[in-house]
């Protein structure tokens, strides 16, 4: 992704739409600890909690694991190109 490919405005109204739409999500699980780094795993349970998709991290490699949830992995530049292919 090249920078400056979004603009304020663009990147102003997906957070708002990230915050619109977002709701708290009640953990139930404590299968811990599945990730390298302990503080990892809070994210991979909401994740699941939450029936999420993905996360998306600078850090892939502190969740390689979560593929067995379902639960994709992207670098932030991976998903802007998801986003953008989906325009």
């Amino acid at each position: 992704m090249e920078q400056g490919l979004y603009s304020k405005k663009d990147i102003e109204a997906f957070l708002d739409y990230m915050c619109a739409t977002a709701h708290q999500q009640d953990i139930f699980f404590l299968w811990r600890p599945q990730l390298v780094d302990p503080r990892d795993d809070l994210v991979l349970e909401l994740a699941v909690a939450a029936g999420c998709r993905g996360i998306v991290t600078h850090n892939k490699r502190h969740f390689t694991g979560a593929e067995k949830f379902g639960i994709s992995i992207f670098l932030p530049r991976e998903f802007l190109r998801l986003l953008e292919e989906a325009r």
